[in-house]
């Protein structure tokens, strides 16, 4: 089995430990950081980490259910998308947390730059990213979608 796959648009994406998107998780691990700051932030910094290791489970779990995965394939470039293996759902877990504690070192201002940062790099990488995954599934946007797919 394969630690990593580069292409983000073959069947071998979330089939690994880590792949291209392994990048949008580290994202998670940073809003995370900073949304659990803003409303719990009275909460120990190790229980907002463990919340966000629970919420991104919880996301693991709905992105693998067939309507996140048939929405997947209709609304975005992500046409023969299977779903995550447990490998790869682990792989995102880890990715999440990575992100979470990168963000916490960081502080606020240079982990929205980073954010940005690795926004801007996975577009121009792999047409797509965190924030642009969350429009096309929420609306999609037709001409995105043929950007995406090139």
């Amino acid at each position: 089995m394969l630690l990593w796959t580069s292409d983000a648009w073959s069947a071998d994406t979330s089939q690994h430990w880590f792949d291209p998107y392994s990048f949008t998780h580290i994202l998670h691990g940073f809003g995370f950081c900073g949304l659990l700051a803003l409303l719990v932030p009275k909460l120990l910094p190790a229980w907002r980490f463990v919340s966000a290791l629970v919420l991104e489970s919880v996301w693991e779990i709905l992105e693998n259910t067939n309507t996140i995965i048939d929405r997947y394939r209709e609304a975005t470039a992500a046409l023969g998308y299977q779903g995550d293996t447990v490998v790869n759902s682990l792989g995102d877990i880890v990715a999440c947390a990575v992100g979470f504690w990168v963000a916490r070192q960081l502080g606020w201002v240079r982990s929205i730059i980073v954010f940005v940062v690795l926004e801007a790099a996975l577009l121009i990488w792999i047409r797509d990213s965190l924030l642009l995954e969350v429009l096309m599934l929420i609306y999609p946007v037709e001409s995105i979608r043929q950007w995406q797919l090139g």
